[in-house]
């Protein structure tokens, strides 16, 4: 099969077939992010969501996610991801705190966290983040998309989520305190 996803220029530590032994053996730690546009007084006005081709070339939305690499610190991954799925200009305003909204758990089969992850089990630490710049999505997502919190956390919207992930929009709007 083969992959939709822009290659890694700096792979870290383990290569593809590394990866896969890997991803079947042990945990894998990630960070995700929801992209927000905030107006001035840092309220929420926008969610950044992209949209992108799965494995099966079906389109789904998805968030800033990757992988947390060996000796790399969660502030450098977010970093390194942001820029990476949303291009150089982003500017993104990483919080002032390693400490996530939430923690997720995926697993590859449906489990009681209700996230899913065909290709392992993984850990992810999710963050909202605000954006200043301007972004051009990577190769394998065709937009990104600013919507609403209205707009994101609608059921249409929801339903392109795969996973379980479209539930990580309402945990981050209730995080910055959005609907209250």
């Amino acid at each position: 099969m083969s992959s939709v996803r822009t290659p890694d220029p700096n792979p870290g530590w383990l290569n593809q077939d590394d990866l896969r032994e890997a991803r079947r053996r042990l945990p894998m730690v990630y960070v995700q992010a929801v992209p927000v546009q905030l107006d001035p007084l840092g309220c929420v006005t926008d969610v950044g969501l992209l949209l992108q081709p799965n494995a099966t070339g079906e389109l789904e939305r998805a968030l800033v996610s990757g992988r947390v690499l060996y000796r790399e610190t969660i502030r450098a991954a977010l970093l390194r991801h942001l820029e990476k799925d949303l291009g150089p200009l982003a500017m993104p305003q990483l919080p002032p705190s390693t400490v996530p909204f939430s923690v997720t758990e995926y697993f590859p089969h449906p489990s009681e966290t209700g996230f899913t992850d065909e290709r392992q089990h993984a850990v992810a630490l999710n963050y909202v983040v605000a954006l200043r710049g301007e972004c051009s999505p990577r190769a394998d997502a065709l937009q990104l998309s600013w919507l609403t919190p209205e707009e994101a956390l609608s059921t249409d919207v929801q339903a392109e989520f795969a996973g379980g992930r479209g539930r990580l929009i309402e945990q981050a709007l209730a995080h910055v305190g959005w609907g209250r």
